[in-house]
Parts: C-alpha cells; structure tokens; sequence
C-alpha cells in the first residue's frame, strides 16, 4: 500500500486542475455546451425590398442586435419562411464575412451598401459550409433570406432595402 496516497488530496488535485484548465482555455468547453437562444428571443422587425422594377416585397426579420446574436444567427434552423430573415447590422462600412457554420438551410446572402442597396447576393449558400462568404464592396449590412428567395421573388444587385436601421429608412416598410 502506497502510505503517501490520500483520496482526499488526490479529489482536490484533480478538481483544481479542472478549474484551472477551464479558465485558463477562455470558458470554451463551457460555451461549446451553451443551448442557442431561440429566435423569438431576437427582436423582430418588418423589412421590404424594392426592386429596380418598382415591385416591393415585404419581410418579417429578426435582428442580430448583439456578438452572442451575431455568432448564432440562422444556425440551427431546420426551415424557414419564404418572407423571413435574418438582419446583421454592421457599424461603419466595412467588408464582413459570413459563413454556414451549424445551419442547416441554404441562405442567400445580400450585402448592403451605404446607400441601402444590394450589392452583391451570395446566392443559394451551402448548409454547414465553413467557407467564408463576403462581398468585394464594403457594406453596412447583410441580410439573410431563404436558400433561393432571391430568385424566385425577383430580388437582384441594385435593389433598395427599406428598414428604419438603414439610409432608405425614410421610406420604411407599411404594415
């Protein structure tokens, strides 16, 4: 028998070693567990798109309004309505990167300009895809439709996207 061994100090060795592993790797085995906030938690807003065609098509959005809503966005959502969306809201102008980490839908990816148009739509984005998505032109926004939304409803490059948190917000969409 080994008289230098006691359970006691081995359990409180073993315990602040995990404390300290813990704190010391930045809490990421804590928050790899952490359950995504549902999206009715997420503020709502409507949102509208005018095409270039003088058609305007109506959305029901969720705005990612904070770096925890930010990081989580459409992940893990299993489907979504043809006229619902995701809004990130980026300060300044500047050129994001998206990816499809965790989603399981296809997006279409538009990015907003300072001006409140489209300037470039990432059609049609793969589910669970580590690829960064961006836009050659910084933006001020990016919005998140359903895999294929933009096709079939006709949205294209050069559109105004009309919300009160964007420049168009003069002309926000009607109820």
């Amino acid at each position: 028998m080994n008289r230098n061994f006691h359970p006691l100090k081995s359990f409180w060795a073993v315990a602040a070693w995990s404390c300290a592993w813990i704190i010391f790797s930045g809490g990421s085995a804590l928050a790899q567990d952490a359950a995504p906030e549902p999206l009715s938690a997420f503020p709502q807003s409507l949102l509208a798109i005018r095409t270039t065609a003088g058609k305007v098509i109506n959305f029901k959005i969720w705005q990612a309004d904070s770096p925890r809503r930010e990081e989580q966005g459409l992940m893990f959502v299993h489907d979504m309505d043809e006229h619902a969306g995701m809004l990130f809201l980026f300060p300044g102008n500047r050129q994001p990167t998206m990816w499809m980490k965790n989603t399981y839908i296809s997006l279409d990816l538009l990015f907003i300009n300072q001006q409140g148009r489209i300037d470039y739509i990432a059609a049609a984005a793969t589910p669970l895809s580590l690829d960064t998505i961006h836009s050659s032109e910084p933006s001020i926004a990016v919005l998140e439709l359903k895999g294929g939304a933009c096709a079939r409803l006709g949205i294209k490059a050069g559109d105004a996207v009309l919300h009160a948190s964007l420049p168009t917000s003069h002309q926000t969409p009607s109820r």
